[in-house]
């Protein structure tokens, strides 16, 4: 069945549930596992290296905040990596035998990428549950590996974020 499966994780609620289910499976059909995470320096949660300048026309970068940002950037690095330790383990635990990587890029491209280089046969990412216009102006990962993996892909649901907004409801009686 499944010989060889890559685990898309991050360090929140969902990416500990993606792992559980991922190290679940590998266990039942004895399959090695490749957890993978990607830093992509666009998304809200990272850092940007680009300060304006009043005008706000031409970036300039000031040494003493590149060199801060740089700090940053590393230290974000090593925490992501010992997340990634942390996870090898749980899975050496678990009696599966696992490797890891750490990539920076863009998460979509990268997972599929690795995916492909690394000739899986699963990958296991997980789903925020964004949904309409949500998931339209902040992208989907996942939607990005389901139409461009080379390869099965299992998405592990997280909590469903609904941000439309429910008219109040009106009690025509009490008019």
């Amino acid at each position: 069945m499944f010989q060889k499966i890559l685990v898309a994780i991050d360090n929140s609620e969902i990416g500990e549930h993606v792992f559980n289910e991922a190290i679940s499976l590998a266990k039942a059909v004895h399959a090695n596992v490749m957890l993978l995470h990607v830093l992509s320096p666009f998304d809200g949660g990272y850092l940007n290296p680009v300060l304006l300048q009043p005008n706000g026309v031409y970036p300039t970068l000031h040494t003493e905040a590149v060199n801060k940002y740089m700090q940053q950037w590393e230290q974000l690095k090593q925490e992501k990596l010992d997340m990634l330790l942390s996870f090898a383990e749980k899975a050496k635990q678990a009696g599966i035998i696992s490797e890891f990587s750490q990539n920076l890029g863009d998460p979509g491209r990268a997972i599929c990428e690795v995916a492909r280089s690394w000739q899986a046969d699963l990958i296991v990412v997980g789903r925020r549950g964004r949904k309409g216009l949500s998931e339209f102006f902040l992208g989907s990962v996942s939607n990005y590996v389901l139409h461009n993996a080379s390869c099965s892909v299992l998405t592990v649901q997280g909590p469903i974020q609904d941000h439309t907004e429910v008219p109040e409801a009106t009690n025509a009686a009490s008019a």
